[in-house]
């Protein structure tokens, strides 16, 4: 039986494969450690799941430590993921004592194994104050934001930035999503697992067993979004879109289907005003599924024509990904790592309303051919720049260059 890494030689070659092997040796038994908040729900957890066994197998000495916390703890850390986003939030000072007490009663458990870490990844703002709390740490620490923090509501930014101005690096998805930093500052983009179970190629039996078992009806076309439920990810205006493409094709059918993040406290409430607007539609499919439902989301994605991304704000948008990978052309949301992944007018469209993305699921859903052709590009585009072999080249070269200095190349300016 093969390695992982084998197994990922088969999609991209075994040349990359090799350059992994060769790049991770100046970091055989380097102790790394991953933090973030929650182990299922939401992107950071899904790449996680995969970087860090991979890692592992490489030789690195590698773990993945979450912190827990309580209502009043999410309620602040999703205020400042609004606020980050540009939302004007104004977070009262007992919930940001919360927050700052929460960190500390973590690093209690963690402070050993993070103060003998080499290499400490930092994941967004949940625990981003523990940096306060080990004061003997021997390694470098990275802030690892996921965030479009492009413009962010200043007087929560200035509170957060006061954490992250002791990192030793910070990591965003995008150079538009960076704050200035007195720091070094990378870029490295996310990724998907083509070998996940989300992923993976699916019989077409299956397919129609999850699908059709959801109620949806796979001789008429369908229109889909996956996300969590969230007002940033616009599931009202997802609905509109389809009513307004319903008018010309009215065999369509929508799903929205999405998950509960644990760390998300808002998802109930939006998942509310989305059954509200749904209005007791047969056509329109709401599925809260849980986090591990990871095949019924491939096979979603595999039976639908089109898929949507309609977000207001987007840190990257793996959804995207999955479904360029799957062949589909995505409508999207021109917004943050959405315009990185949708080249308009060949990998799919970007869209600013619900008019825009109507008008361009009915040209497509018109057009067959081009369909087709859109979304053999899209899974091109994913193979030579999003896939997961990609993102685990970019921590490598990363972690080589913090604990081995810069005497070995050369910066431009």
């Amino acid at each position: 039986m093969g390695s992982a890494l084998d197994k990922y030689s088969e999609i991209c070659g075994p040349d990359v494969i090799d350059q992994l092997r060769q790049l991770v040796a100046p970091l055989k038994g380097a102790k790394v450690i991953h933090v973030n908040s929650t182990r299922k729900g939401g992107g950071v957890a899904e790449i996680l799941a995969k970087l860090v066994p991979l890692k592992k197998e490489l030789g690195i000495d590698v773990s993945w430590e979450v912190i827990e916390g309580d209502a009043d703890f999410f309620k602040c850390t999703k205020g400042f993921h609004n606020a980050l986003q540009g939302n004007k939030v104004e977070i009262p000072r007992s919930l940001l004592t919360n927050y700052e007490e929460t960190n500390r009663r973590n690093s209690e458990d963690l402070r050993s194994k993070l103060e003998d870490a080499d290499i400490v990844f930092i994941h967004d703002p949940q625990p981003a104050s523990l940096l306060d709390y080990c004061p003997d740490r021997k390694g470098k620490w990275i802030w690892r934001c996921h965030i479009d923090a492009s413009r962010p509501y200043r007087p929560v930014w200035k509170y957060l930035r006061n954490f992250v101005s002791g990192y030793d690096a910070s990591i965003f998805s995008l150079a538009a999503f960076a704050q200035p930093l007195p720091h070094v500052e990378y870029l490295i983009a996310p990724s998907i697992d083509p070998l996940s179970e989300k992923n993976i190629e699916l019989d077409p039996s299956e397919i129609e067993s999850v699908v059709s078992g959801l109620g949806v009806d796979l001789e008429r076309p369908i229109m889909t979004q996956v996300s969590r439920f969230d007002i940033f990810k616009d599931p009202v205006g997802v609905i509109r879109a389809y009513r307004l493409t319903k008018k010309f094709i009215p065999t369509l059918q929508l799903i929205l289907a999405g998950g509960e993040a644990t760390d998300d406290p808002e998802a109930l409430s939006v998942l509310d005003d989305v059954r509200t607007a749904a209005n007791d539609d047969p056509d329109i499919h709401i599925m809260l599924l849980p986090a591990d439902a990871h095949r019924s989301i491939n096979a979603i994605q595999r039976a639908s024509d089109i898929v949507l991304q309609k977000s207001l704000k987007e840190g990257f948008g793996l959804t995207v990904t999955e479904a360029m990978w799957k062949g589909k052309p995505v409508i999207g949301g021109d917004t943050g790592g959405i315009r990185i992944q949708v080249v308009n007018h060949q990998t799919g469209f970007l869209s600013n309303t619900p008019e825009g993305a109507a008008l361009r699921a009915r040209y497509l859903l018109f057009h067959r051919d081009l369909l087709q052709e859109m979304g053999e590009k899209a899974r091109n585009f994913v193979r030579e720049n999003f896939l997961l072999t990609r993102h685990l080249r970019e921590y490598l070269t990363l972690m080589v260059s913090l604990l081995h200095g810069r005497g070995d190349r050369i910066e431009l300016e």
